[in-house]
C-alpha cells in the first residue's frame, strides 16, 4: 500500500507532457508546397514510373544481377572527396548522436563502402533508390534535388573489357526497349584523357578539375570551355589549344587506330593502355552488333574523382515525334564507367576490388515518357484491378461481399463500390473511368441460378459463368 501511495505521489508531481499539440496554421497568403527541387507523384505518375522501372529491372535481371539496399544516410567522411567539383552538392546534416552524416549523393560510393565493409570481392548487383543533390534544380529538364537512380554494377577480377562491354550493352538494351527515339552512347577512357592532359603539359594536380571543365563540351562551345580552363583553372592558352585538338575528336575504331599512331600519345603509358582497352571494347561491341550506336568521344570526361578507366554516357538525339521535339534538351539519360580504386579507399588494408557499372537516368527518362503520354492523350491505369463486383438491384450488399471475398481468396484483384445500393450505371462507369476490364454482376436471378454474369467492359458483351469457375475464367481472359 505504501509503495502504491509513493508511486501515485510521484505521478502527481511529475511534469506533464501535453496530450495534444495544435498544428501551426499556415501564414496568411502562403501556399502549401514541396521543397524546391522535389515533387509529389500522383497515382498516374507512379504507375508510369513503375512501368519504366519494371523495364529497367527486367533487363538487370536478364543479365544475372541481384538486388541490394543501403541506408539513405552515410557518414560524411564516406562521401567527401569522391565527386570532384560536385562534392559541394552533397547534403550535409547537423551532428546528431555524435556522427557527422550526409545524404547519399549516388549509389556507387555506398556500394563500394558496402563491398569493403563486408569483404565482398565478387558480385553483380542492381540497386534502385533515391539520391539527393543540393543542386540548382532544372525541373523542366528532369533535374531534381531528390530523385531515383537505377544502378547496375559488376565487381570482381575478370578479363579486360568483358564486364565493361556488358554494361554498354545493357544501356543499349534498355534505351531500345523504352523506344525513346534515336540515341548515342559515347565512350572514352579516363586513362586516355589523363594521357592527353599529360602530353599537353598539364600538371597532374589539375587533371580532375580540368576534366570537369572538358565534360561541359556537350553543352557549351569549345570557346567557353577554353575560357574556363584559362580564366578559372589557370591553364595557359597554348595548353588549352593543345587539349582542344584532342577533345574535339570523335569516331570509332578508325580514330582509335589513329591515336595509337599519334607520336605523343603513343609514348604515354596510360594513354596507350586506355587505347588498347578501347580497341578491345569496340571488338566486343561489334560482336554484340551495337557499334552503330557507339561513338568514341574524347570530350567525355564524367567529372567524378573515382573513375579509373572506361567511361560512357548515353544521350538522346533529335526525336522523331513532332510532339516531343523539345525533349532533346533532357540530355544524357545514362552513364557510368570503371572505378577500380574506390573500394580500396574504404578497405583498412587498401585491398582493391575492380568495379564497373552504369546508372540509368530514370527521372530524365520519366520526364520524356510523361510528356509523351500527355501529348498522345493516353490514359495511364493507376490500379491493377481485374474485375469489379457489381449488383444490378438494391439490397444485395451481402451478395457482393461474399463474392468479392471468394475472388480475393482466389487471388483475383477485385474491387467494389463502397455504397450499399449503387446504381449499375455508376458501377459500370467506374470500370470505364479506372480502366477495369471486367465486371462480375450478381443479381437475384444469378443467385438463383448459381452463376455470375461476366461483362467485358470494352465490348459490353456478357456471359453467364458458373460461380465456382469464375476465378478461372477471369484468369483465362486476362492472361497475357
Amino acid at each position: 500500500m505504501l509503495r502504491l501511495r509513493l508511486a501515485a505521489a510521484a505521478w502527481c508531481s511529475a511534469p506533464r507532457r501535453p496530450l495534444s499539440v495544435s498544428p501551426r496554421r499556415l501564414a496568411a497568403g502562403s501556399a502549401l508546397k514541396t521543397p524546391k527541387g522535389t515533387r509529389d507523384h500522383p497515382p498516374a505518375q507512379v504507375a508510369l514510373r513503375d512501368r519504366l522501372v519494371g523495364t529497367v529491372v527486367a533487363c538487370f535481371k536478364r543479365h544475372g544481377a541481384a538486388a541490394i539496399d543501403t541506408p539513405v544516410l552515410e557518414l560524411r567522411e564516406t562521401l567527401m572527396g569522391k565527386y570532384g567539383d560536385n562534392s559541394k552538392l552533397i547534403y550535409e546534416l547537423q551532428d546528431q548522436g555524435g556522427e557527422l552524416l550526409a545524404l547519399r549523393y549516388d549509389l556507387t560510393v555506398p556500394f563500394a563502402r558496402y563491398l569493403a565493409m563486408n569483404k565482398i570481392t565478387n558480385i553483380k548487383r542492381y540497386h534502385i533508390a533515391k539520391v539527393y543533390r543540393r543542386d540548382n534544380p532544372a525541373t523542366t529538364r528532369g533535374r531534381y534535388r531528390e530523385f531515383y537512380q537505377c544502378d547496375f554494377d559488376i565487381a570482381g577480377q575478370f578479363d579486360p573489357m568483358l564486364p565493361d562491354a556488358e554494361c554498354v550493352k545493357i544501356v543499349h538494351e534498355i534505351l531500345s526497349d523504352l523506344q525513346l527515339g534515336d540515341f548515342l552512347i559515347k565512350v572514352n577512357d579516363r586513362r586516355i584523357l589523363n594521357g592527353v592532359l599529360a602530353v599537353c603539359g598539364i600538371p597532374e594536380s589539375k587533371f580532375i578539375t580540368t576534366c570537369s571543365t572538358i565534360d561541359k563540351l556537350d553543352k557549351v562551345p569549345w570557346e567557353y570551355v577554353k575560357n574556363e580552363m584559362v580564366g578559372e583553372k589557370g591553364l595557359s592558352p597554348e595548353a588549352a589549344d593543345r587539349i582542344g585538338e584532342y577533345v574535339q575528336l570523335h569516331g570509332g575504331l578508325d580514330l582509335i587506330e589513329q591515336l595509337l599512331q599519334d607520336p605523343k600519345l603513343s609514348q604515354n603509358k596510360l594513354a596507350k593502355e586506355g587505347l588498347g582497352d578501347m580497341k578491345l571494347l569496340f571488338e566486343y561491341l561489334t560482336l554484340f552488333g551495337i557499334t552503330g550506336k557507339i561513338s568514341f568521344d574524347l570530350s567525355l570526361a564524367r567529372g567524378l574523382d573515382y573513375y579509373t578507366g572506361v567511361i560512357f554516357e548515353a544521350v538522346l538525339l533529335q526525336q522523331e515525334n513532332d510532339h516531343v521535339e523539345d525533349l532533346v534538351s533532357v540530355g544524357s539519360v545514362a552513364g557510368g564507367g570503371r572505378y577500380d580504386g574506390l573500394v580500396g579507399m574504404f578497405d583498412p588494408k587498401g585491398r582493391k576490388v575492380p568495379c564497373v557499372g552504369v546508372s540509368i537516368g530514370i527521372e530524365r527518362i520519366f520526364s520524356i515518357l510523361e510528356q509523351r503520354v500527355k501529348a498522345s492523350g493516353e490514359k495511364v491505369r493507376t490500379t491493377e484491378t481485374q474485375v469489379l463486383v457489381a449488383t444490378p438491384q438494391k439490397h444485395l450488399l451481402s451478395a457482393r461481399l461474399k463474392l468479392i471475398s471468394e475472388l480475393w481468396d482466389a487471388r483475383i484483384k477485385a474491387e467494389m463500390l463502397y455504397k450499399k445500393d449503387p446504381t449499375l450505371l455508376k458501377q459500370l462507369q467506374y470500370c470505364e473511368d479506372m480502366g477495369i476490364p471486367l465486371a462480375a454482376i450478381i443479381g437475384e436471378q444469378e443467385l438463383s441460378d448459381g452463376v455470375v454474369k461476366l461483362r467485358d467492359v470494352a465490348t459490353r458483351e456478357e456471359v453467364d459463368i458458373p460461380r465456382e469457375g469464375l476465378a478461372d475464367e477471369i484468369r483465362r481472359r486476362l492472361e497475357p
